[in-house]
């Protein structure tokens, strides 16, 4: 558990939040960006969201998926958070509690890097919906090229056709949460 200020910074934490973070001394965690804490794939996601908690516009984020990295590893949850104020004043902050998941309460191990650059860029362009035609213009490939860099994704990723292709690295967390046209998070990228 943790509260937020109005820049989304921990304030205070409970002694299972300084735990996982032991490397680092409590006001050293205090002060640092949550968000910052969370897996790339979710950051950009949540902090929307925590924000529209801070302006009023929702009154609770609920049941929301996300990895906390950590020293220890990966760790995964249900984040809920609720904003406090003081008196019947602004909303001065949040609070955020992630409920580890029971079945997955083990650390999650990190990201592999599996895929080059072009890699990522053919992988952004069969999500966002380009053609071969348009991916090899863009990519200044030719179909071929293109061809073969789909071929190799759907071998190492294990999946017969694009479709496929795209549902599984969602699932895997390689694309950034939120963001359209996809991206790749970095984590992913050799």
């Amino acid at each position: 558990m943790v509260s937020l200020d109005r820049s989304l910074r921990i304030v205070a934490a409970n002694q299972e939040m300084f735990r996982r973070f032991r490397q680092q001394l409590q006001e050293d965690l205090c002060g640092s960006a949550f968000c910052d804490l969370l897996d790339p794939s979710v950051r950009t996601a949540v902090h929307g969201r925590l924000q529209r908690l801070l302006d009023g516009q929702q009154s609770r984020l609920k049941d929301t998926t996300v990895t906390l990295q950590s020293p220890e590893g990966q760790l995964q949850g249900e984040l809920t958070a609720t904003p406090f104020a003081r008196g019947a004043g602004r909303i001065e902050g949040v609070i955020a509690v992630l409920a580890p998941h029971a079945e997955r309460g083990a650390p999650v191990p990190r990201p592999r890097r599996i895929l080059s650059d072009m890699d990522a860029k053919i992988l952004e362009g069969v999500a966002s919906g380009a053609s071969t035609v348009q991916l090899a213009s863009t990519l200044f490939l030719s179909r071929g090229g293109v061809e073969y860099h789909v071929t190799s994704l759907l071998r190492r990723m294990k999946v017969k056709n694009r479709p496929a292709l795209i549902s599984k690295a969602y699932a895997l967390g390689m694309f950034e949460m939120g963001s359209w046209p996809p991206q790749v998070v970095a984590d992913h990228v050799k």
